[in-house]
Order: structure tokens, then sequence, then C-alpha cells
């Protein structure tokens, strides 16, 4: 029972002394996580930098850390593939990107949620997230992202890597 008390304590400290999670113009956020896909999982880094009210661009890399190597055949290749690593471009994946922040819209400070666009190595995505700020410095963040078009039709072993939907999760930075 203490247990449950101190954890209703914690997170009600938490909603109470939460803070306003996009600011505007000038506003330095970085988010630092668990990147989820099929067939790998990794870390996700991103810095949004705001430019107004409700606007901010930013960047976006990825790196998987755990990803399945490839035994079989593939597209009709009559060589099989015999425990087929992925090499370090397979793995990596980075984006500029443009954030619709709308927490100043949907009438919650404290949460950010914010759609956006983003433009990569890989391809032209889309993107919807949030976070959530408990203190002036620290909260939260959830995102998912989305291919909308692919660069090329080359069917790769691990081109699916980088163009795909991905979830990611973690911790998230106020830096000014």
């Amino acid at each position: 029972m203490k247990k449950v008390i101190t954890f209703l304590f914690l997170v009600s400290f938490g909603f109470i002394q939460a803070q306003q999670a996009f600011t505007g113009k000038g506003d330095v956020r970085v988010n630092v996580g668990a990147n989820l896909q099929d067939g790998g999982s990794g870390i996700q880094g991103s810095v949004d930098f705001g430019l107004g009210e409700n606007f901010s661009f930013g960047f976006v890399a990825n790196y998987l850390l755990g990803v399945d190597n490839f035994n079989g055949f593939y597209h009709n290749n009559p060589t099989p593939y015999n425990d087929y690593k992925p090499e370090f471009k397979d793995r990596f994946d980075a984006k500029a990107r443009i954030n619709a922040n709308l927490s100043s819209v949907i009438g919650v400070e404290q949460l950010d949620v914010y759609p956006g666009l983003s433009l990569g190595l890989r391809n032209f995505g889309g993107h919807v997230g949030g976070r959530y700020f408990f203190t002036d410095g620290f909260g939260v963040f959830t995102e998912i992202g989305f291919p909308i078009a692919k660069y090329s039709d080359n069917n790769d072993v691990f081109d699916h890597l980088n163009n795909q939907v991905t979830f990611s999760l973690g911790a998230s930075f106020k830096l000014n």
C-alpha cells in the first residue's frame, strides 16, 4: 500500500509542477530516447528550434543498435544470403524536419503535440509526437514517424529498416 501511495504522490506532484512544453520563438528542445520498429531497435536523438508561437524546425537522427541478420533468398535472387549483417549505412538515418507545435492551440501548456514533415537521407516522411514537461527543463516524449515517399525503388535486403513506421519514446530537455 505504501508503494501505491508513493506512486500516486509522485504522479500528482509531476502534474502539479508541470511546466510549459513549448514557448515559441527561441525555444530549444532536445529529445533522446529509444527507437522501436520492425526488424530492429536503437536510439533516436532530435533537436527542435522554435521559430514562432506554433512553428519549429529541427533535426533527428536514428541509429539501429539491434538489427536481425538476414538468412535466405531475397527478391528472386538465386544466391541465398547466409547470416548477412547490415552495414552502418543500413542502420543510420538523419532528417531535417518542421513541426506545428499545438500546445497553445489545444490549451494545455504542459503538453506539446507536434505533427510535422521530415526530409531525410532515405525518404520524405511525416511524424506525430508529444512532449510533456514535469519541470522547467525535463520532460518525456513519444513520437511516431512514417514514410510518405521513398527516394528509390532499390529493394536492398535492409532497405526497409529506414522506410517504415517507427515508434520512439524517451526524455526531453529544455536547453534555453
